[in-house]
């Protein structure tokens, strides 16, 4: 499963190339946020944030942080408002997108076989089409990204993978012992 997982990153990461245009366009009528004191950092919790996906409103209403208890079998898993509906997924900070499962795109009316292929993973099972698209919203108890990219996965991977392009969004994601705190 963790080999699955693993090989799914790097699949995911060839595509975060091709979602970085779509994005682009979608954030351009946002206007400009300040300078990041952050610019140029590579730390992914502290490094450049795409502030235009949070707008003022969103930060006023939004908790200041979120707890999540590691579960029994060693990962930690949120309880994620995706366009709405929600969806159980696994922290995975490696995956540079967030990752839905054919099962989950679907259920969160998504229609998979509409989207784009836009490159594939390697799993365990041979290789698998990545279906890009550009999510509305994922929202993680109150903390809520906009214009989040992400990738459809025709694969058994069980279960929908939180990763970067929502984390990365964040002010920092911290791990103390059997808790993660999402900021």
């Amino acid at each position: 499963m963790v080999r699955r997982f693993i090989t799914l990153v790097a699949g995911i990461a060839g595509v975060s190339i091709g979602m970085a245009s779509i994005a682009g366009r979608q954030v351009a009528d946002v206007p400009k946020a300040p300078a990041d004191p952050y610019a140029g950092e590579s730390n992914w919790t502290t490094g450049a944030h795409d502030k235009a996906a949070v707008t003022a409103s969103d930060a006023a209403s939004r908790p200041s942080e979120v707890r999540i208890r590691r579960a029994s079998d060693s990962h930690f898993y949120a309880d994620t408002r995706v366009q709405g509906r929600q969806v159980r997924m696994l922290v995975d900070s490696g995956a540079s997108l967030v990752a839905l499962t054919r099962n989950d795109a679907e259920a969160i009316g998504i229609d998979v076989d509409r989207l784009p292929i836009g490159g594939t993973a390697q799993t365990a099972g041979g290789a698998v089409p990545l279906r890009t698209v550009l999510l509305d919203s994922v929202d993680v108890d109150g903390i809520t990204i906009r214009n989040v990219e992400a990738a459809v996965v025709d694969a058994n991977m069980g279960v929908s993978l939180l990763g970067q392009s929502y984390l990365a969004k964040l002010a920092a994601v911290n791990v103390e012992g059997d808790t993660m705190t999402l900021r």
